[in-house]
């Protein structure tokens, strides 16, 4: 039923699909034959060339953008065992979380344009071949310094684990389908986010860290290989058309005026998601680690439940003339008021707020919908890697700076004072109302030419 469910969001009929159109999966027809005869025959070959793509392309990468939520999530569960065993600080398990965020952003802009030149089969299944190798280290380190080696390669590993599969889909399925499934993409990678609660909970009990993350690295080559052998080649792209790509993703005035406010509120609610929601849990609401755990497990049902409400959200306004500009400029109105009743401490349920920050991880559904808008298909990977280059660096800001304010306070018995988070939350939700107000105000030498409106469809 599942299967069916993503087949018909996916699809309005089979020749809907770029790859069938080219007749990549097409199964060859016979118009010799009678129609009455060959009708049930068309039936069987819709149905084999709308599943090729799910099949082949559709769920290899979401399986990779669902290990790179696991590794992106999993430190919220590991800190406490990690701390205890290393004697980390709060400054070491923010750089130790973070530096995943550092080498993650520092290979979007490369990767953006690797994508575009060879394709999503090839980038992503090498990648991932590094992030396995990081996750084996990770399991065998024995001192902080081997721990950051490793994180910072499973960084570098899942860094397209998102531009590739958004440059797959754009590449292989219908254009006014991508907003729903970017959302489809993106609630079902975030399962990983999910496993990282509850789940990894329970085995890292059972088996311990170590042996949890050299189960990752096999999880991790396994989506490697799958990709390399299922999904089919792409088109390379001319050198010199990739470079002159880049430029003009980055002297576009709408890319400027987009990723400020997409970076803020989507970074921040990875930030909080990956590290510092649950150490608020224990320390501000003086949970248990079992009551920390399940706000996490809800947190990723949220981040999950999200990505497709959002998509579907998207597409239904489209359809009405509505652009998702519109819905991302209120679903960071509603993230910042979420923020303040968390800083003001006001009595609201506390599952509920922390639903919304995870829910708001799920935008990236909106914002690279925006730029399906904005570019052609031929710069979908480095557009994407642009703008996906600067939620990362701001996932890595807000994880690593907000460890940095909160050692300016003295811990008691090993939890950090409710003003020292309060600080640290405030100080990046001034920067995200700054980044709103960009956004929202109408400046006239941001509104796109004439030539700017040309859809990607249409170059």
């Amino acid at each position: 039923m599942a299967f069916e469910a993503v087949q018909a969001a996916l699809f309005t009929d089979a020749r809907t699909c770029r790859g069938i159109e080219k007749g990549e999966w097409a199964v060859p027809s016979r118009r010799s034959v009678p129609t009455r005869l060959t009708a049930p025959r068309q039936v069987a070959k819709d149905q084999v060339e709308n599943r090729s793509p799910v099949l082949r392309v559709f769920l290899p990468f979401v399986f990779g953008y669902y290990i790179a939520y696991l590794f992106r999530t999993i430190n919220a569960v590991m800190a406490a065992p990690l701390a205890t065993e290393l004697g980390l600080g709060a400054d070491d398990l923010g750089l130790l979380t973070s530096v995943y965020f550092l080498t993650f952003a520092a290979a979007q802009i490369p990767i953006g344009i690797l994508l575009d030149r060879y394709g999503p089969r090839r980038v992503q299944s090498v990648l991932l071949v590094i992030a396995a190798v990081g996750s084996t280290l990770f399991a065998v380190s024995d001192h902080f310094l081997m721990l950051l080696i490793g994180r910072a390669l499973i960084g570098l590993g899942v860094a397209s684990a998102m531009t590739a599969g958004l440059k797959a889909l754009v590449l292989w399925f219908p254009g006014e389908r991508v907003p729903l499934l970017n959302g489809l993409m993106v609630m079902l990678g975030a399962l990983g986010a999910v496993t990282a609660t509850l789940p990894a909970d329970l085995l890292l009990d059972w088996i311990g860290w170590r042996e949890l993350f050299g189960l990752f690295a096999v999880l991790t080559a396994a989506s490697a290989v799958l990709i390399y052998l299922i999904v089919p080649e792409a088109t390379p792209t001319a050198t010199g058309a990739v470079s002159a790509g880049l430029k003009k993703v980055y002297a576009d005035p709408r890319f400027w005026r987009l990723a400020p406010l997409s970076a803020s509120c989507i970074g921040t609610a990875w930030a909080l998601q990956g590290l510092w929601a649950a150490q608020w849990l224990k320390d501000v609401e003086g949970l248990d680690r079992a009551g920390v755990v399940f706000h996490l497990f809800a947190m990723a049902v949220a981040l999950s439940l999200g990505a497709i409400l959002l998509g579907v959200a998207a597409d239904r306004l489209r359809r009405r003339g509505v652009g998702p500009e519109v819905l991302l400029g209120l679903v960071a109105v509603v993230f910042i008021a979420t923020q303040f009743a968390l800083i003001l401490r006001l009595p609201l349920p506390s599952y509920l707020q922390w639903a919304v920050v995870a829910a708001v991880g799920a935008a990236t559904v909106l914002s690279f919908a925006i730029l399906a808008e904005y570019f052609p298909k031929q710069l979908a990977g480095r557009a994407n890697g642009a703008l996906n280059l600067f939620h990362i660096a701001a996932a890595f800001a807000v994880q690593y700076t907000t460890g940095v304010v909160l050692q300016h306070w003295t811990p008691e018995a090993g939890h950090y004072p409710e003003i020292a988070y309060q600080t640290a939350f405030a100080l990046n939700l001034a920067l995200q109302i700054v980044a709103w107000v960009w956004f929202a105000l109408p400046w006239a030498f941001l509104r796109p030419s004439a030539a700017c409106r040309l859809r990607p469809s249409e170059s």
